[in-house]
């Protein structure tokens, strides 16, 4: 777990607690594990079917709290912060941000890196040369996301306090958005 900063053990009372949990998504302590494993699997049809689904999630979601939608929806927010907020709350939800981003999950430039080498990987065995390009343009976007990590570090820790910080992690997340949109436009054309 990246939040601890060293191993934790557990007791396997709390492992079978967990294993039971009630609730949605629950796994009702079911485990799965492969029974068979070809020598040789044909990986290309679950390949394109799972760039075919991400595409979806990000461009077709009609909600705007999901996809590119949403990464716009989260820069007007940022955008809002200074003025709707008090000065520690907008701080607080930067760094809720960052931490999600950066630590906890991969919702941000953890993600866009690690698809970055599924498409260049997927460029090879479905012989498409625009996933590849897709690959380089997503790792692109991953760094913007890590700058807009560090200048908000930087506004968090009181480095740079000045007002417009906040309209300029806006426009980073906007540009963010456009570029992650054009990426997913062009992923969804090249195997669509």
């Amino acid at each position: 777990d990246p939040v601890f900063e060293f191993p934790v053990t557990c007791p396997a009372q709390d492992l079978q607690r967990a294993r039971f949990a009630k609730g949605m998504l629950a796994p009702k302590g079911l485990l799965y594990y492969p029974e068979n494993v070809p020598a040789a699997p044909d990986l290309k049809k679950p390949a394109r079917a799972a760039i075919i689904q991400v595409c979806r999630r990000m461009l077709g979601i009609p909600l705007p709290f999901f996809g590119v939608r949403g990464i716009r929806y989260l820069a007007n927010a940022i955008e809002r912060w200074p003025r709707k907020l008090a000065k520690d709350e907008a701080l607080l939800q930067v760094g809720s941000i960052i931490r999600l981003q950066e630590e906890i999950g991969t919702g941000g430039a953890g993600f866009r890196f690690m698809y970055t080498a599924f498409l260049q990987e997927a460029s090879v065995l479905l012989q498409l040369p625009e996933l590849a390009e897709a690959a380089k343009m997503l790792s692109e976007t991953g760094d913007r996301w890590r700058e807009f990590a560090v200048k908000g570090a930087q506004l968090c820790k009181g480095y740079d306090a000045r007002a417009e910080v906040y309209g300029e992690l806006a426009e980073i997340v906007r540009d963010c958005a456009n570029r992650e949109e054009k990426i997913f436009l062009l992923l969804k054309k090249a195997v669509g």
